[in-house]
């Protein structure tokens, strides 16, 4: 199966409405049910106050998972909007269900921390009326060095380890079938591919070993090579720049959120902004080096191109 047909299954799998619950986010590796406010910055004075912001809509509250998308918001985009005139104030979780709740019931404007296959399913399985607003650098799956230190050094039965809940296992194996390690069967979905899956594993014979994502990082010693999570790559002190491949799809690369009856408003607009403002760029590519960058940005992307993850926005949600 070709990268391209893969491609294009993960662009028709977007579009189909039935996503399991197995797909997950990742780019948090807690699971307590908490969150934690940043306390306020003084508000903005009576010459900001009076600047270009929407003027029914001048506090705004961001919700993130705490790490890289909380210290986004710490680092550039809080300044940035309340320069503007905004008041902001920033809300991290350490869990994966509350952002999304909190955002349905009012207690946030917009949150930051899930791809877009989460969301669709989140949002069918709870009823929510949510709409994904703007892609942000996000740490990718990679394949890292273990006992091997290149892909060159690829032989027969060779391990590699992968994380072994569902939707990753599927990334993983996907990252292996467009390496040409095995071959997965035609037609099938790439969101859900499982060992069952495979058509041919004969070329290398692999020993696929099935970790705790979390345990990746700690074991890529006993194994030729190691699928790793970005988040729990970082975490552990591994640079996403020492990836020897990268998932090349935009499938996974995060969004943020809102409630559909705030799309098009002038806040979502200015928020938005701050994200793709050329300041944010330079920051996230000084910062977050090896990280996925949001497909709009134009630049330092694979020459995949996912259509679900180019969808605009509101269209997108509606499929």
């Amino acid at each position: 199966m070709k990268l391209t047909d893969i491609s294009r299954q993960l662009a028709t799998a977007f579009a189909a409405v039935g996503v399991s619950g197995l797909v997950l986010v990742g780019c948090n590796n807690s699971s307590a049910p908490e969150a934690t406010k940043q306390p306020v910055t003084e508000g903005a004075t009576a010459e900001t106050a009076a600047s270009d912001i929407d003027p029914e809509h001048t506090k705004i509250v961001i919700g993130t998972t705490e790490g890289d998308f909380a210290d986004m918001v710490r680092n550039q985009v809080k300044s940035s909007l309340e320069a503007q005139g905004y008041e902001v104030e920033l809300v991290a979780f350490t869990d994966y269900v509350r952002p999304n709740l909190a955002l349905a019931e009012g207690d946030l404007d917009i949150n930051i921390f899930q791809h877009k296959p989460y969301l669709d399913n989140f949002k069918k399985e709870n009823n929510l009326d949510l709409v994904e607003a703007f892609q942000v650098p996000t740490a990718p799956l990679g394949i890292y060095s273990g006992k091997k230190t290149s892909l060159d050094a690829a032989y027969k039965g060779m391990s590699v380890s992968a994380p072994n809940d569902p939707s990753n296992f599927a990334r993983a194996l996907v990252m292996m079938n467009d390496l040409g390690w095995i071959k997965l069967k035609d037609n099938i979905d790439p969101l859900t591919a499982s060992k069952a899956d495979i058509a041919d594993n004969s070329k290398y014979d692999i020993e696929i070993v099935e970790l705790e994502a979390a345990q990746l990082p700690r074991a890529r010693d006993e194994v030729d090579f190691a699928v790793i999570n970005g988040n729990y790559a970082t975490d552990s002190g591994i640079k996403l720049t020492e990836a020897l491949f990268q998932e090349p799809s935009f499938a996974y690369v995060n969004w943020s959120a809102i409630k559909s009856a705030d799309a098009g408003k002038k806040w979502v607009e200015d928020v938005t902004n701050a994200y793709n403002s050329e300041a944010f760029k330079k920051y996230a590519h000084e910062t977050f080096p090896g990280y996925k960058y949001p497909k709009i940005w134009g630049t330092d992307h694979s020459a995949n191109t996912d259509t679900a993850a180019n969808t605009a926005p509101v269209e997108a949600a509606a499929q």
